[in-house]
C-alpha cells in the first residue's frame, strides 16, 4: 500500500485540502471532512456546517490555499479532526479486529466513506463484489489521490458540469469554479481498484460523489452492488424524509425517525426513478423543520432503479447509502473494463428545509440543467391533450391555436394521435409516420399553418415503446422487451422497446430525426407510459440478465445525447405518465418534466410542493386545465387554477374553443400577469410557507410574489398575514395582490340581504343580474420595507365573515387563492 507523490497537491486549492492523510472539501457554508486510518480505509469525521469561519474562508479563496484557513495550517487541521472525530480504543465482545497489525481497529466501529463485508462491518454495504474464485470478502484501501481543476463528465451516464466560464484569454472566471477529489482504493489481493470522486461546487453550497471500479486483473469480476455515496453519521435518531406515491399523485412527503434498524426508499423493479419512491430524499436532525435545523438533501443523477436507505445501530452510529437498486442487478466485469456508478448529489443546510431546498435548486439550474433553454424563460404553451385526446384532426388543431394566440398563448403542442393507425392506444407505436387522414399535409403543413398564426409548434412523442398492432412489431418483435416463449404482461398495451441493443438504440435516433425535421418543430413532449415486467433482452447471455436495466439507460442516455445536440434549439420535455420518472438524469437533457397526469389544482399542491424540495419551478411543468377536473372531477375555481400552476412551466390543458367569452378574457389575462412575472416564477428563490402558501424572490431581491390558498373557509376568520421570507431588509417595496373578478351568483341568495326585491337563487332575474353587475375582489395595496416584512409578515385584508362587506373585504371561499405582488420602489 502506497501513496503516488506526484498526485498530491497541497497548495493553490481554495476548495479542497488533501496531503494523504487528511481530506477537507470546502464550500461557501459547509465542510466535509475525513481522514485515512492507520490501516488505510477512509474515516468520515463530518459532513455540515462549515468548520471555517465565513471571514477565512473568503481569505482562503482569494489567497488559493486552503490550508491558510488554519493556524498552524495542516498541523490544524488535524488537531480539528483529533478534537471532533470519535475516539476508537476498544471494540465490543463479538467484534471482529481488523487484522493482527491492527488490533484496535474495529471496522463496525468507524464512521466510514465506503464499506464492504467480510473484514468486520457488518452494516450496510457501499459495495459487493464476487470474484472469480467465489470469495465476497472485499478490502478496499487507501493508494493514492488527486486534485484537479474542473468537472470531469461519466464517460456512460450523465452527470453535473462545471459552470465556470472562462474565455480564450482566461480573463473571465466564475466565482463557482469546480474541483475534484478523486482517491484510488484498491484489493491488494485481486487486482481491483475504486475510485472515489469527489466534486465540489463551492457558490452552490453542494459535493457530488461517484465510484468507478476498475478490473486490473486477468479475471472477470461480478459486481453485485456499487452505491454512488455514503455518509455516516455518529448519532442515532435522525429523520428521513422521502417522497413517495403512485400514478396521478406523486411525490407525497413521508417522514420517519430512524432510531434503530433501517428506513428505505426505493425503487425495486418498475425499471424508472418513479412516481412510487422518487430519489430524492432528506437526512436531518430530528427537529427539522423548514426554517430551522440540519439537514442533507440527497439526489440521484439517474433514471432507473435506485435505493435510499439510512440505518442506526445501538451503537449511536447512522448511516446513509444511496444509488442503484442492488435488488436484480449484477454486472460482470471482464479484464480491462471499468464500471461506472451514477453520480449522487449532497446539499447541507443549518437553516431549515428551506435552506437544503435553496441550494439543491441552484445546483440544478447551474449545474445539471444545460443547453440554449437553461437560462431562458419558458413559453407558455397549450397542449391538445385533454382538449381533444385521440380525436383530432387538422382542422380542430388549428381552431385551437387560433383560440390560443388570441389569449397570449406562445406554443401550440399537438398531443397523442397524429402518427400510423393510432386512434387509441392499441396501435402504432413505433410507427412514426404521419396518419394523413389527420394531417392531410403531414407536420410540416400543420407547423406552417401554426407558424403563420404566430405561435411556435410542438409535437408528442413516446419513442421508448412499441404497440403489437405496428408495423414496428411486426417487422422487428425481437426488439421488445419481453421473455421468448411466455405471455407478456402488457401497460397500456404496449411494450418496451429493447434500448440495450444498438440497433434500436439507432432506429430511434433515425426515426426521431424524421419526426423532428418534418417540420418546425420548437418543442417535443418526450413520453414513456408504463413501467417495466419481463424484463429481458435476447441480445444477452443468460449469466449477463442482471445488466439489462442499466444498459437500457445507457442506451436511452445516448439516444437523448444524441437527439438534444442534433437539435439544440428545440425545448424538451420530459414525461412518463406524468411524474413516474422526474430526476436529475433526465433534467442532463431535457431542461423540464412533466410533473403530474393530475392536473386538479389542489391534488398539484402536494405534488409540486414535493417536487421543490429538490427541484427549481423551471424544470416542472404545469398546467390549467378543465373543470370538472378529468383525472377527480373536482372543480376548483379558474383563478386558482391559474395562480397554483404559476409556479412551473407554464401552459393550459383544455378546449379554449368551449370556454365562454368571458372565461377566455380571464386566460387572457392570466397570460399577461404571468409574461409580466415569469422570470420571478421560473427562476426565483423558491420558499414553501404555512398552510401551502409560497413565497418565490428573485436573486437581486427585488421583486417577488407570494401565494395563499383557502383549502376549508370558516367564518369569522378575519385576521391573516402572509410570511414572508427572502426579502432584502434594506429594500423598500410596493405590495399589491393580484385582483381577481367576483361573480354575482357565487353570493347565492345572500344577495336578498341588500336586494331591494327578493331575488329567486338561479332565477331569471338572479342570471340577469349576474350577467349586468361586474364586480372585482378587495385590491390591496401597501408599501413597507424588506425588515417589516420579513419579520413580522404581511397583514392581509379582513375576510368576510359571515356579516358585512365592502370593496376591501377578501371573498375567500373553500378552493380561493391570491397572488401577492413585491416590488422593489424605485428611488
Amino acid at each position: 500500500m502506497g501513496i503516488d507523490i506526484t498526485d498530491i497537491v497541497l497548495e493553490g486549492n481554495e476548495l479542497i485540502y488533501a496531503d494523504g492523510n487528511i481530506f477537507l472539501l470546502q464550500t461557501a457554508h459547509t465542510s466535509y471532512l475525513f481522514r485515512r486510518t492507520a490501516s488505510g480505509h477512509l474515516e468520515h469525521i463530518h459532513y455540515g456546517k462549515s468548520i471555517i469561519s465565513e471571514d477565512k474562508y473568503q481569505k482562503a479563496v482569494e489567497a488559493g490555499d486552503l490550508e491558510q484557513a488554519f493556524k498552524d495550517g495542516k498541523n490544524g487541521l488535524m488537531s480539528i479532526a483529533d478534537a471532533i472525530g470519535p475516539k476508537h480504543y476498544h471494540g465490543g465482545g463479538n467484534m471482529n479486529v481488523y487484522s493482527d497489525d491492527h488490533k484496535d481497529t474495529f471496522l463496525e466501529m468507524l464512521g466510514l466513506e465506503m464499506s464492504s463485508f467480510g473484514k468486520g462491518d457488518i452494516r450496510e454495504p457501499f459495495v459487493e463484489l464476487t470474484y472469480a474464485d467465489g470469495n465476497t470478502t472485499v478490502d478496499f484501501q487507501y493508494y493514492s489521490m488527486k486534485v484537479t481543476d474542473g468537472k470531469k463528465a461519466l464517460r456512460t451516464l450523465p452527470s453535473s458540469y462545471d459552470d465556470t466560464d472562462v474565455s480564450g484569454d482566461n480573463s473571465a472566471v466564475k466565482k463557482d469554479k469546480t474541483q475534484q477529489l478523486i482517491i484510488v482504493l484498491k484489493d491488494p489481493g485481486y487486482g481491483t481498484s475504486l475510485e472515489m470522486i469527489y466534486s465540489v461546487f463551492p457558490d452552490s453550497d453542494v459535493i457530488t460523489r461517484s465510484a468507478v471500479l476498475h478490473n486490473d486483473s486477468d479475471k472477470e469480476v461480478r459486481i453485485e452492488r456499487l452505491l454512488s455515496t455514503q455518509i455516516d453519521f455518529d448519532t442515532r435518531a435522525l429523520k428521513f424524509t422521502s417522497f413517495h406515491g403512485r400514478w396521478a399523485d406523486e411525490m407525497g412527503i413521508h417522514t420517519s425517525l430512524c432510531t434503530g434498524g433501517k428506513v428505505v426508499c426505493e425503487e425495486l423493479a418498475a425499471g424508472e426513478s418513479g412516481s412510487r419512491s422518487n430519489p430524492l430524499v432528506i437526512v436531518s436532525e430530528p427537529d427539522a423543520d423548514e426554517e430551522h435545523g440540519g439537514c442533507i438533501g440527497f439526489n440521484l443523477v439517474y433514471s432507473g432503479n435506485h435505493y435510499e436507505a439510512l440505518s442506526s445501530n445501538a451503537k449511536n452510529m447512522s448511516r446513509f447509502v444511496c444509488g442503484i437498486q442492488p435488488v436484480g442487478f449484477n454486472w460482470l466485469l471482464a479484464p480491462g473494463e471499468a464500471f461506472e456508478a451514477p453520480e449522487a448529489v449532497m446539499a447541507y443546510s443549518d437553516k431549515g428545509f428551506n435552506g437544503m431546498s435553496l441550494r439543491m435548486q441552484d445546483f440544478v439550474r447551474r449545474h445539471i440543467v444545460r443547453g440554449s433553454w437553461r437560462d431562458k424563460e419558458r413559453p407558455i404553451l397549450i397542449n391538445s391533450w385533454e382538449a381533444s385526446y385521440f380525436n383530432i384532426t387538422q382542422n380542430s388543431l388549428l381552431s385551437l391555436a387560433k383560440e390560443a394566440k388570441k389569449c397570449g398563448i406562445e406554443l401550440f403542442v399537438m398531443d397523442d394521435g397524429w402518427f400510423g393507425k393510432r386512434n387509441d392506444d392499441t396501435s402504432s407505436l413505433g410507427d412514426w409516420y404521419e396518419n394523413k387522414k389527420k394531417l392531410p399535409g403531414g407536420i410540416k403543413e400543420l407547423a406552417d399553418r401554426i407558424n403563420e398564426l404566430g405561435l411556435m409548434f410542438g409535437i408528442w412523442v413516446e419513442p421508448e415503446m412499441v404497440n403489437e398492432d405496428s408495423d414496428l412489431y411486426r417487422a422487428h418483435p425481437d426488439w421488445a422487451v419481453a421473455v421468448p416463449g411466455k405471455p407478456h404482461s402488457k401497460g397500456r398495451n404496449q411494450m418496451n422497446l429493447d434500448l440495450s441493443r444498438t440497433e434500436v438504440q439507432d432506429y430511434v435516433i433515425d426515426a426521431m430525426k424524421k419526426v423532428f425535421s418534418a417540420g418546425n418543430v420548437s418543442y417535443v413532449k418526450w413520453d414513456m407510459n408504463r413501467i417495466f415486467s419481463d424484463r429481458f433482452s435476447t441480445s444477452l447471455p443468460a449469466d449477463r440478465q442482471g445488466e439489462f436495466q442499466h444498459r437500457y439507460y445507457i442506451g436511452l442516455y445516448r439516444i437523448m445525447k444524441e437527439l438534444t445536440e442534433s437539435f439544440p434549439e428545440i425545448l424538451f420535455e420530459g414525461c412518463s405518465a406524468g411524474g413516474n420518472r422526474f430526476d436529475l438524469g433526465i433534467l442532463c437533457y431535457f431542461p423540464q418534466i412533466w410533473g403530474s397526469d393530475d392536473t386538479d389544482a389542489f391534488c398539484r399542491l402536494d405534488i409540486q410542493r414535493g417536487y421543490s424540495y429538490g427541484y427549481p419551478a423551471n424544470t416542472i411543468g404545469a398546467h390549467v386545465s378543465a373543470c370538472p377536473n378529468h383525472q377527480t372531477l373536482n372543480t376548483v375555481p379558474l383563478e386558482t387554477r391559474f395562480e397554483i400552476a404559476c409556479p412551473g412551466c407554464f401552459g393550459y390543458e383544455l378546449n379554449l374553443c368551449e370556454m365562454s367569452e368571458s372565461d377566455k378574457k380571464i386566460v387572457t389575462s392570466q397570460v399577461e400577469f404571468y409574461k409580466k412575472w415569469r422570470e420571478v416564477f421560473q427562476f426565483g428563490d423558491y420558499y414553501r410557507l404555512p398552510d401551502y402558501g409560497y413565497m418565490i424572490v428573485t436573486r437581486d431581491q427585488k421583486k417577488a410574489v407570494g401565494f395563499v390558498v383557502e383549502k376549508g373557509s370558516r367564518p369569522n376568520n378575519d385576521y391573516r398575514k402572509l410570511k414572508c421570507v427572502g426579502l432584502d431588509d434594506d429594500k423598500l417595496y410596493n405590495i399589491v395582490n393580484r385582483v381577481v373578478p367576483l361573480n354575482l351568483k357565487d353570493f347565492g341568495s345572500l344577495v336578498n340581504a341588500i336586494a331591494p326585491v327578493h331575488v329567486k337563487q338561479d332565477g331569471i332575474i338572479h342570471n340577469i343580474m349576474d350577467k349586468v353587475v361586474h364586480m372585482n375582489g378587495e385590491e390591496q395595496k401597501a408599501v413597507a420595507t424588506g425588515a417589516a416584512l420579513n419579520s413580522h409578515g404581511f397583514a392581509l385584508n379582513a375576510n368576510f365573515a359571515g356579516t358585512g362587506y365592502n370593496q376591501d373585504t377578501r371573498i375567500m371561499r373553500t378552493g380561493d387563492s391570491r397572488l401577492y405582488t413585491f416590488e422593489e420602489v424605485a428611488e
